[in-house]
C-alpha cells in the first residue's frame, strides 16, 4: 500500500470521507448521493459538496464527482480508503486479542489511531496477529495489496420468517448494541436459530446449542449480518 502519512485534521477528514464513500458504494461501487454521505458523516450537505469538489479537483483526484449524479472513488481514492480500513481493522483486532479491550470499545479507539500508524507498524501488527483475514466483528481485513474479500450476507432485520443461520459479522457503530450482542454470545461464526415475531416485536433467537430463546429488537437486528444455512 502507499507509504503516505496522514497526520493532520484535514487529512483525517479526507480519510473519513473516502471510507464513507467506500462503505455506501458497496460491492457494486455505486455512485453515492450527497444526502446519504451527509447522513453517514453527520455533515451539512453544502459542506459535503464543497469537500467533494476539492477532492475531485486535486492534482491526483481521489473521487469522481458530478453534480446531481453523486460521487465515486477514483482508483487512488479507493486504494487510500482500503489502506485506512486495513489500519482500522488490524488495530481493532490487536486491541481485542492482545490488549484485551472490551469489544464495544475497540471501534472508537481504532478510529482515533487509524490515520497515524506507519506502514512498518502496520506490518508488525499483522505479523503479530498471524496476518488475520477478519477483525473481531467478522469484517474482512483488506490485504497489503488493497484487496478485500467479497462476502454474501444479509441483515438479520431483513429475515422474513423462521430459519437457521450463521452469524457473518456484527456492526461496530453502536457500542451499546455491540455490548448486548457480545453478552448474548452472538459472535461471528455462531449458529443462530431465528423466529420472526410481529414487526414491532423483532425476533426470538437461540444461539448455538442453547435451548433458551431470547428476544431481539429490530434495532439490534439491524446490526447483525447472517448467512442462511442450507440443508
Amino acid at each position: 500500500m502507499s507509504p503516505g502519512r496522514r497526520t493532520n485534521g484535514n487529512s483525517e477528514s479526507v480519510d473519513n470521507y473516502l471510507k464513507a464513500i467506500l462503505t455506501l458504494g458497496g460491492r457494486e461501487e455505486s455512485r453515492v448521493t450527497i444526502k446519504s454521505l451527509s447522513e453517514q458523516l453527520g455533515v451539512a450537505p453544502a459542506s459535503v459538496t464543497n469537500m467533494l469538489q476539492k477532492l475531485a479537483a486535486s492534482p491526483s483526484p481521489l473521487v469522481e464527482y458530478e453534480r446531481h449524479r453523486g460521487v465515486q472513488l477514483s482508483r487512488a481514492g479507493k486504494r487510500r480508503a482500503l489502506e485506512i480500513v486495513r489500519h482500522h481493522r488490524l488495530i481493532e483486532t490487536f486491541l481485542y486479542e492482545v490488549l484485551d479491550y472490551p469489544i464495544e470499545e475497540v471501534h472508537a479507539e481504532a478510529e482515533r489511531l487509524e490515520h497515524f500508524i506507519s506502514e512498518r507498524f502496520e506490518e508488525r501488527i499483522a505479523a503479530k496477529l498471524g496476518n488475520p483475514e477478519f477483525d473481531p466483528h467478522g469484517h474482512s481485513i483488506p490485504t497489503m495489496e488493497g484487496e478485500m474479500a467479497a462476502r454474501e450476507s444479509m441483515r438479520l432485520a431483513d429475515v422474513d420468517g423462521d430459519g437457521t443461520f450463521v452469524i457473518d459479522s456484527v456492526s461496530d457503530r453502536d457500542a451499546e448494541h455491540l455490548k448486548l450482542i457480545e453478552a448474548r454470545g452472538m459472535t461471528p461464526g455462531a449458529r443462530l436459530q431465528v423466529r420472526k415475531r410481529a414487526a414491532s416485536e423483532g425476533y426470538s433467537v437461540r444461539v448455538g446449542r442453547s435451548a433458551k430463546a431470547f428476544d431481539l429488537t429490530r434495532a439490534v437486528a439491524q446490526d447483525v449480518r447472517i448467512v442462511r444455512l442450507t440443508r
